[in-house]
């Protein structure tokens, strides 16, 4: 679904790289001007039993508090060469409770998606092929007992990706994410990451 309207964005505050937490932290990451870039491990990522049969749980996070009705933003690039190639946001309570959401390279094509995690993962996604090697934009927002997650292209207009349950009151961190589960050193630039407030509704209308 594509939503117009006006922007979700504004009333953000810029996080600082340094205001976050790895969870996994990879081989090599550094600062560039305002940026966050990262190369991955190999063999890393997120992933609970469903279809695959297995556990993963050594991708890379950067996270941080994101509190009941806020709203968090990640910006990047990266060039995905190997299926799996992945990079987004990552939202998380332990473990077996987490969403993650992106760009993940399937099918020899980049498809925009969501994992949610609870005890088991599933998995939704759809072809982007134009997005390639563009940056990419995923926001997601807590109310209402819900998590709602957009994304969008180089400031184009926001996709609603998934409409997942998420406890209200229970305390969430999140972040920028990603994982290359087929290789080591995807190189992901990291070029925003914001909090702010919750979504005032479900749909952004025209």
């Amino acid at each position: 679904m594509v939503t117009h309207g006006p922007p979700l964005t504004s009333g953000l505050r810029k996080v600082a790289w340094s205001e976050g937490t790895w969870l996994n932290a990879p081989p090599d990451y550094r600062e560039e001007g305002k940026d966050l870039v990262v190369a991955t491990a190999g063999g890393s990522d997120f992933w609970r039993h469903t279809a695959y049969g297995f556990v993963r749980d050594d991708g890379h996070a950067l996270l941080a508090d994101l509190p009941d009705t806020a709203a968090v933003e990640v910006t990047f690039t990266a060039e995905f060469l190997t299926r799996y190639d992945q990079a987004g946001l990552m939202v998380r309570v332990h473990d077996a409770l987490w969403v993650k959401a992106g760009v993940e390279l399937t099918d020899g094509a980049p498809h925009v998606g969501a994992v949610v995690t609870r005890r088991l993962s599933d998995w939704s996604l759809a072809p982007v092929p134009d997005w390639s090697g563009r940056p990419v934009t995923v926001r997601a927002s807590r109310f209402g007992g819900a998590l709602v997650i957009r994304a969008r292209c180089d400031g184009g207009p926001w996709r609603l990706l998934r409409v997942a349950p998420w406890p209200a009151g229970v305390a969430s961190m999140a972040g920028p994410y990603c994982c290359s589960p087929g290789r080591s050193g995807l190189l992901v630039r990291f070029g925003g990451f914001f909090v702010g407030p919750a979504d005032s509704g479900l749909h952004v209308t025209p």
